[in-house]
């Protein structure tokens, strides 16, 4: 989960962080002293709850709740202010909370104990089981070139790992080809990656390291990083298809069969 801190007080500031990464230890927490540079940095990632000062410089709180709602419709929005005369605006914006300053680590907590959209939806989904198709937002993702989208796959299949340049040439291309030309191809592809993401305000669904890319796995819901977690009590089911289309995903392939049909016994015995 992903929580934006917003005041242009230090102290209020302070308190709102502190008292989130209490209330949630596993969360990432992003604290801004200005609106502006807020809203850039929600343009980046997914943010799942934000606490905004109401009456804020530049941008006060009320337009950035807009913004940020546009760029993700279940976002929690909780605001802050020195009286109530705001709270019909917050709550016109369907906000799951309202504190009045002094804010105390206690509503602090409250509110994040009951929030309106309590499960962080992440944008992204990522079906591997049959074919293979990434979808922002419940859309299918549309690349420039159809040879992006099976990068993204194997950056899937690989569940988090770094994959180089070396091995996505590889297992894209096996032995077919001039490499140089190969070279030049990825880097098109890269760029039409960076190019699409950016477009989706994706950019950190993708992790990168000089010469090698992953994807960043806890950003994205998968059907197969479900399964493989939660097996049986996982809303997905394997039912002996994986990324049909790509050649290189049999290995992956074979070893899932592996686990279902144990899964198979353990329910017999």
């Amino acid at each position: 989960m992903t929580i934006l801190a917003v005041s242009d007080r230090a102290d209020v500031l302070q308190l709102l962080t502190d008292a989130i990464s209490d209330a949630k230890p596993g969360a990432e927490v992003l604290g801004f002293d200005n609106s502006p540079a807020a809203w850039a940095e929600a343009r980046a990632r997914q943010v799942d709850v934000a606490f905004l000062e109401m009456a804020l410089p530049e941008l006060n709180g009320l337009d950035l709740g807009r913004y940020l709602k546009e760029l993700n419709p279940l976002v929690n929005l909780v605001y802050l202010s020195d009286g109530r005369d705001g709270a019909c605006d917050a709550f016109e914006l369907h906000a799951s909370g309202y504190l009045l300053k002094p804010v105390d680590a206690d509503g602090v907590r409250r509110e994040l104990d009951d929030l309106r959209y309590p499960e962080a939806k992440k944008r992204v989904f990522a079906q591997t089981f049959g074919n293979f198709e990434l979808f922002v937002d419940g859309e299918p993702v549309q690349f420039k070139y159809n040879r992006t989208k099976e990068v993204v796959a194997l950056l899937v299949n690989n569940r988090g790992a770094q994959t180089t340049n070396g091995e996505i040439i590889a297992s894209l291309w096996e032995d077919d080809g001039d490499p140089e030309k190969k070279r030049s191809y990825l880097a098109n592809i890269r760029q039409d990656l960076n190019n699409t993401l950016t477009r989706l305000r994706l950019n950190g669904l993708i992790v990168k390291q000089r010469g090698s890319m992953g994807i960043a796995a806890d950003r994205i819901e998968c059907d197969l990083y479900d399964w493989l977690a939660k097996r049986q009590e996982s809303r997905y089911r394997y039912l002996g298809e994986y990324m049909n289309q790509y050649s290189w995903a049999e290995y992956v392939h074979a070893e899932l069969d592996e686990i279902s049909y144990a899964m198979e016994d353990e329910e017999l015995e």
